[in-house]
């Protein structure tokens, strides 16, 4: 079974977007397993009323809004996921009715994968965020529109799928590419590292720390580009005053590695 770790804080009307798209999944052997750094009761109200017609298991983890702790509340997720695959996603991403499909598919011991994204600008956002409920069949339809009008920054990406293969692997770490709100691995691998580094608080690499220390173990990266993408609802960054710090310390695990 394949766990989601859903990850939020305070945004429960495009946590509401994500779950719903959730459900419309063709794969439907999976859990969510929500990680709330902290939000305040309209999250916690959203979530138990969408539970009891939810077609999956949705399980909530909470804990207490000290600033922004998610590497914390992702480990308390790991070890809660009933699933032996763990797919990472952020509550302000909307995914495509193939996305555990998609995931499922480029799954294979002895990698990861960093997903991608499209990004949404603030006019479509506030649009879905208006609609009742997500609708992707309408979404879908209008793609083109969307577009031509700067609402997405890709097009085909969504429109075209490709497999798995060996142009997806990368032969070493790179920074690029790396979304904590789309990536993969196995759970005894994300164990076998400690799971986050929890050192790291604010926001900033805390996810570059994590790809970049399971690569070290041995495991090899994949792309899951032209096959996984997210819809990003856009939104702005609030606190990056941890983002140069946590940069360094990963920096520093870089090195140690180059200077063995």
């Amino acid at each position: 079974m394949i766990s989601i770790l859903l990850a939020t804080y305070n945004w429960p009307q495009a946590l509401k977007l994500s779950l719903e798209s959730l459900a419309t999944q063709t794969d439907c052997d999976f859990e969510i397993i929500i990680a709330d750094d902290g939000s305040k009761s309209e999250t916690r109200d959203l979530i138990e009323k969408i539970k009891p017609q939810f077609p999956v298991p949705i399980t909530h983890l909470w804990q207490e809004d000290l600033g922004f702790r998610k590497t914390r509340i992702l480990n308390q997720a790991i070890t809660a996921a009933h699933g032996d695959y763990l797919v990472f996603l952020d509550g302000d991403c909307i995914v495509q009715p193939d996305f555990v499909a998609q995931h499922r598919s480029l799954s294979k011991h002895g990698y990861l994968v960093t997903g991608s994204r499209v990004l949404l600008n603030e006019r479509l956002t506030k649009e879905l965020l208006s609609w009742p409920k997500w609708n992707y069949s309408y979404f879908w339809k209008n793609l083109l529109n969307f577009r031509a009008s700067g609402g997405i920054n890709k097009y085909w990406p969504l429109k075209i799928k490709l497999g798995d293969s060996f142009w997806r692997n990368y032969r070493k770490f790179v920074w690029r590419r790396i979304k904590g709100c789309n990536m993969a691995c196995w759970k005894t691998d994300a164990q076998a590292i400690g799971g986050f580094d929890e050192s790291m608080t604010g926001w900033g690499h805390e996810d570059a720390d994590f790809v970049f220390r399971l690569q070290n173990s041995g495991l090899i990266r994949k792309s899951g580009s032209w096959s996984t993408e997210v819809l990003h609802l856009h939104h702005h960054i609030n606190d990056q005053s941890h983002a140069a710090e946590n940069a360094r310390h990963v920096r520093e695990k870089i090195l140690a590695k180059a200077n063995q």
